[in-house]
């Protein structure tokens, strides 16, 4: 199945990074291929480096950066592991970093990979195939408490509660295996009247929670964060679309924090902590699709886009 992804905010992301022909750039989540394509477009003796946990992302790009191989990395890894990454290339600096934190089109309608509550498929959810840690696993041995947690936390499900004790309920029966057994069960706890107030489906929010817990989504991005101002260049970029408020949050705080100068109590009359802003906020408020791109792909509406410059 060709590995196709629709890719949100693309030319605001592009401009993000404000690419130098010659530049070192890392696509942190290359997904389909649309967004490092662009940055390739843009290189002549740059190089990008593009990174996925996903095996069948990785073989998409692989065909489709064919006329790029000369200025084309691909690693499989997790965009965590950038740090790491750049030191087995020998790669000391780098002039711009793209995440795209979402899950890609491809995974969300595949029905094997067993992200969506639309398609019934096995429970599985794992962006890196090869993890031996599922949503199956999840569902069927995590505790009523810690069930009621990620539900909670990573959902913002209000019904968390009564969501993690019919979880509960029906795998002592037998195992939850599918996706419309696990929607099901969703379902069935949420009062039909709070159900019927929902533009959604009932299920999404509890979704989102299982698919982050299975892959330790928001885990993964301080550590990147962190090695990408690290390894950044003087007026290099970083650029990160986010999908929920939690990711955002994440992103939020550590560019406040990227970007904050002398910590010093305001009453001291000169510094002596010798801290430095490493990075400027490029956009104070992150940028959103615009009204055309809402209309035609749903999928950017939650989108939030902040760009970020080493200095």
């Amino acid at each position: 199945m060709e590995f196709s992804h629709f890719p949100v905010m693309l030319n605001e992301c592009i401009e993000g990074l404000n690419i130098k022909e010659d530049g070192i750039y890392v696509d942190g989540t290359a997904g389909g291929g649309n967004h490092s394509e662009a940055i390739l477009k843009r290189l002549t003796t740059g190089k990008l480096i593009s990174i996925d946990q996903d095996d069948e992302a990785i073989e998409a790009c692989t065909k489709r950066f064919e006329s790029y191989k000369e200025r084309s990395i691909l690693v499989k890894s997790n965009f965590s592991e950038l740090g790491r990454i750049l030191e087995d290339l020998n790669i000391d600096h780098i002039d711009g970093v793209l995440l795209d934190l979402g899950v890609s089109s491809h995974q969300l309608d595949t029905p094997a990979r067993g992200f969506s509550y639309n398609s019934d498929a096995k429970l599985d959810m794992r962006m890196n195939p090869r993890s031996p840690f599922s949503a199956y696993e999840l569902v069927n041995t995590y505790s009523e408490f810690d069930l009621k947690r990620v539900i909670r936390d990573y959902g913002e499900e209000k019904f968390a509660s009564q969501i993690a004790r019919k979880i509960i309920s029906a795998r002592e029966k037998e195992p939850i295996e599918t996706t419309f057994e696990l929607a099901s069960i969703i379902k069935s706890a949420i009062p039909v009247a709070a159900a019927k107030k929902e533009a959604q489906h009932p299920a999404k929010r509890t979704f989102q929670a299982l698919r982050i817990e299975v892959n330790k989504e928001l885990d993964v991005i301080r550590p990147a964060i962190d090695s990408a101002v690290a390894k950044m260049n003087e007026g290099g970029r970083i650029v990160i679309l986010t999908f929920h408020s939690l990711e955002d949050r994440i992103v939020k705080t550590a560019f406040n924090e990227f970007s904050q100068g002398c910590t010093c109590p305001k009453d001291f009359p000169i510094c002596v902590c010798g801290n430095k802003p490493k990075i400027k906020i490029v956009n104070k408020k992150p940028i959103i699709a615009t009204e055309d791109e809402l209309n035609i792909n749903s999928r950017s509406k939650c989108a939030k886009l902040r760009v970020a410059e080493k200095i």
